[in-house]
């Protein structure tokens, strides 16, 4: 239970971060590492739930993002990357990008704690 409230809680904080404008995309690590030290997570248990908060609400967001042009966008940028024309793929990709910088920087800040 401790670690689904702190994956809602870090996708919550991601995603407030991403509202504001005047912050670059990748703002969202320093929040992010200050709620790992604050939860007390072994560091793996760290790496997870920030891996899965950001993984899954960057999924959800390019995923709702790329439904609102019908795919158009998404469908040219894969086919420009080896991806095969496949959106669903660069969605994933999307996700496992921010997933390792949402990981990376809650074992940073566990590590901090420690």
């Amino acid at each position: 239970m401790k670690q689904l409230i702190t994956i809602v809680l870090i996708a919550f904080v991601t995603y407030i971060t991403g509202m504001m404008t005047a912050l670059p995309w990748w703002s969202f690590v320093v929040p992010v590492a200050l709620i790992a030290a604050w939860r007390k997570h072994t560091p793996a248990q760290a790496f997870l739930t920030g891996f899965t908060g950001v993984f899954i609400l960057w999924v959800v967001v390019a995923a709702l993002k790329d439904m609102a042009n019908e795919h158009m966008l998404a469908t040219k940028v894969a086919g420009i990357l080896p991806l095969g024309g496949s959106y669903v793929l660069l969605i994933l990709i999307t996700g496992v990008v921010g997933g390792l910088l949402g990981g990376l920087s809650s074992l940073s800040g566990s590590y901090l704690r420690s």
